[in-house]
């Protein structure tokens, strides 16, 4: 039942997105900080996301980007990003998605990801394998940083700390290392999982960024991490996803140490 609890919460956002994208009247207002935008089609798809959960599931966990924390004493946490990538969707860019996060005591134990303008969905459950659109998916085999195709996104401010977004990605990109940057989170870590990019690396993600993804990432054969690389948790910022193989090559670029 929480598989197909997960699987209907992730259409029902969806089906919102699909409503609403490309619509010149949608309406948008600003959240604190530069380019923090929310519309009402976040609003929308999370309230058929919240709905779809809770009408099974009444007394668990939630913690959404938009109403934040909605605590129960339950074991059971679902971690909710109605639209990961508002900036790509309010422009009518098709890279952004639903993504939701389903924890037990602490530990991801299932996720899924879904952007239904290019028909992708990713799901993973805890030690089963990842997905996409019901097949077996798997992480790339590229061995060395330098032949990789990262991903990567950039906040909108700090960019000029020591070590931060700019200095990191500048180092790769000055060796010829393609970055790329989509501005959903998500999908990079989807991608990282179904073999297009090699690896994603980001400075500051909310938990409900790569709740989901990172899930993926291990399920389809990756590895993520802090960049300290230690195990991943949602609720610190700093991610490291990657096929594994140039893992702790990329840690060694990241911190300075090429």
């Amino acid at each position: 039942m929480l598989k197909e609890t997960l699987i209907n919460a992730t259409e029902a956002g969806a089906r919102v997105l699909l409503h609403f994208f490309n619509n010149k009247n949608l309406q948008i207002s600003h959240k604190e900080g530069i380019n923090n935008l929310v519309t009402e089609a976040d609003h929308a798809s999370e309230k058929a996301i919240i709905e779809c959960i809770r009408s099974v599931y009444p007394d668990h966990f939630i913690l959404s980007e938009e109403v934040g924390e909605l605590v129960t004493s339950s074991e059971y946490k679902w971690v909710i990003d109605p639209i990961d990538g508002t900036i790509n969707f309010a422009h009518g860019i098709p890279i952004c998605c639903v993504s939701i996060g389903l924890e037990h005591n602490g530990e991801m134990i299932m996720g899924a990801v879904f952007n239904p303008f290019l028909k992708e969905f990713y799901f993973a459950e805890k030690g089963k394998g990842a997905t996409l659109n019901g097949e077996p998916i798997s992480v790339s085999n590229e061995s060395e940083v330098l032949k990789s195709c990262l991903v990567t996104g950039f906040p909108y401010t700090y960019l000029d700390a020591a070590n931060g977004p700019l200095e990191c990605f500048a180092r790769f990109v000055r060796q010829g290392i393609p970055v790329r940057r989509l501005g959903s989170a998500a999908m990079d870590l989807c991608w990282v999982a179904a073999g297009k990019f090699d690896g994603f690396y980001e400075h500051q993600l909310s938990a409900w960024d790569s709740a989901a993804g990172f899930l993926i990432v291990e399920e389809a054969g990756g590895k993520v991490t802090d960049y300290k690389g230690d195990r991943y948790s949602p609720y610190q910022p700093h991610i490291l996803a990657t096929n594994g193989k140039i893992h702790t090559e990329m840690l060694r670029w990241i911190n300075q140490e090429v």
